[in-house]
């Protein structure tokens, strides 16, 4: 067995150390003396996540003529949003090319360039939070986050300048198909890669595109923030906005699944330097997988089981 089919295991066993290290029953009691006020603030704002997170990339897809209702995109979301919670770095979410597919002609293509456009989004702009908070705490952290950051965004700056250029991507590219590809599925692959670049989004939307991925970061911090002031962590938002996009940028590491344990780990690291207890930050994380993750992770399962039964 390869060792990255048990890198996952890593993230999972730190998440349950760190339960039972802070003691789960104290744990538990945190859970039960929650807000409940605040708690349904934060819930609403899982509500308006639906439809950021969706926005973020329904609105890349009208500019590629890929013409999904908004109603059927919020439906795609939740579904390949279950496929993304259950995998590491959220790579499941990758389905959503196949629910695309029928809107786009029986094109791949399309579905992998609104897929990879949107992921590459949605990195940037995290990177850009990263590089605002870490230049705030470039003296009180040990690790230079700045630097990752800014080596990322560069890398993905080239990435992204390669392979918006057709010409320039097809020479590189040719030496892949030419030799590693099988050719049963070379003929798909040839009609993919060319409607891979058909109605690309000219540079000029790229602002709006980042911005909406900025407005979907705000709202999934904002559901952080109401569930911490449910536990009793009574800061200002500003310190979240300063703080997860660091704890974001750590849990991407793909060694657990949607972040589990690499994300509390930071989260106690970081909000332990404004004197917060280990164990309302962990109450805090836990309650946000329920109502952030598991609950819309069953909403989408629910869908796609339905689907399966309609068929």
């Amino acid at each position: 067995m390869k060792i990255k089919k048990y890198l996952p295991i890593i993230g999972v066993g730190l998440f349950i150390y760190l339960l039972f290290r802070l003691n789960i029953y104290s744990i538990l009691g945190e859970i039960k003396n929650a807000n409940l006020f605040f708690l349904s603030i934060a819930m609403l704002m899982v509500l308006v996540s639906f439809f950021t997170s969706t926005l973020k990339w329904f609105v890349i897809a009208r500019q590629q003529k890929i013409n999904v209702p908004f109603k059927y995109a919020l439906k795609i979301n939740l579904m390949s949003g279950f496929y993304g919670f259950v995998t590491p770095s959220r790579i499941g979410s990758v389905i959503r090319i196949e629910y695309l597919k029928k809107f786009a002609e029986n094109k791949y293509g399309k579905g992998i360039s609104n897929y990879i456009l949107e992921k590459i989004l949605d990195v940037s702009s995290l990177m850009l939070l990263v590089l605002i908070s870490s230049f705030f705490f470039r003296k009180s952290l040990s690790v230079n986050y700045f630097n990752y950051a800014l080596i990322g965004l560069a890398a993905l700056l080239v990435f992204t300048i390669i392979f918006m250029n057709e010409k320039r991507s097809r020479a590189i590219l040719r030496i892949f198909y030419m030799k590693f590809l099988p050719k049963k599925i070379k003929d798909g692959a040839k009609d993919g890669f060319y409607s891979f670049y058909e109605d690309m989004p000219e540079r000029k939307f790229f602002p709006v595109f980042i911005f909406f991925n900025l407005i979907n970061w705000m709202v999934l911090y904002s559901i952080f923030y109401f569930v911490a002031l449910s536990v009793g962590i009574d800061i200002s938002f500003f310190y979240f906005l300063l703080f997860m996009p660091l704890t974001t940028f750590i849990g991407q590491i793909p060694i657990t699944i949607n972040g589990l344990g690499t994300r509390e780990a930071a989260m106690i690291s970081f909000f332990g330097l404004l004197g917060i207890s280990a164990t309302k930050i962990f109450s805090m994380s836990l309650i946000n997988l329920v109502i952030n993750g598991v609950l819309p992770s069953a909403i989408g399962m629910f869908l796609i089981l339905r689907d399966k039964k309609l068929k």
